[in-house]
């Protein structure tokens, strides 16, 4: 006998499913803007960052806009012909949630590689960075050589399980609707030098093959990554995406 077996509805999407029901009901009607986040979060006791990742869900849908220095706004009603969420959408996992993830996975595989680096992985990490410095030099906005920098790092654990962890973690972040649509709202690149830096840390680290150094660098640098992220896209902020660098 075959089991259908129903993936779990993410948190985020309880959150705005419940934000897509009030619009359908008129609770917030076409062209009113949505309450603040920090409003809803506390209202459905969730964290903020489930409640942004709910409002980019609603942004994919095409039910809101999000307006610089303004907030969200609804913008349609869902459409009774038209499942309210493709498969895709259904099975994307929360940037922030992923970025939860990353952090304690890579951290700890930071400190495994700590333990097992060779030279050649020392060596592929500054190309990495060289690779960094050149894009964020030329203005170039792929994220090649920072993604080329986790990966390698991964490898040098010298475990497979470990470095397909981690590769599918980054596949899953480059084939997200939601991460591309984060990534839309923010227009100022220049939190990419920072992290550069934190990679520099993480890479001394393991140059003195000192483990917990190494997990807590990387630790650090992927709480950065979340709390820049989350910041620069506040749409509740006047300043949006450019408070950070006043």
């Amino acid at each position: 006998m075959n089991i259908a077996i129903t993936a779990p509805t993410r948190l985020y999407q309880e959150v705005g499913l419940t934000l897509q029901q009030r619009i359908t009901d008129d609770v917030y009607r076409v062209g009113s803007r949505l309450p603040p986040e920090r409003d809803i979060a506390e209202e459905m006791d969730v964290s903020r960052s489930v409640v942004r990742e709910a409002i980019i869900m609603l942004e994919l849908q095409g039910l809101i806009e999000v307006r610089k220095g303004s907030g969200a706004y609804v913008t349609a009603k869902p459409s009774n012909d038209k499942p309210r969420a493709t498969t895709r959408a259904n099975s994307d996992v929360g940037p922030f949630e992923l970025l939860q993830a990353r952090q304690a996975v890579e951290s700890q595989i930071a400190s495994f590689a700590a333990m097992n680096i060779t030279k050649n992985d020392i060596s592929r990490l500054r190309e990495a960075l060289d690779m960094e410095r050149k894009h964020l030099n030329e203005g170039c906005t792929d994220y090649d050589g920072d993604e080329l920098f986790h990966l390698t790092i991964a490898e040098a654990s010298q475990n497979s399980v470990m470095s397909d962890i981690v590769r599918e973690l980054w596949q899953r972040r480059d084939e997200s609707p939601m991460w591309q649509q984060l990534h839309a709202r923010i227009s100022n690149s220049s939190y990419r030098t920072a992290w550069l830096g934190d990679h520099e840390k993480i890479l001394l680290a393991l140059q003195k093959r000192d483990p917990e150094g190494a997990r807590e660098a990387m630790w650090q640098h992927l709480e950065n990554v979340k709390q820049t992220l989350f910041e620069l896209s506040d749409v509740d902020d006047p300043q949006f995406d450019g408070f950070l660098f006043r």
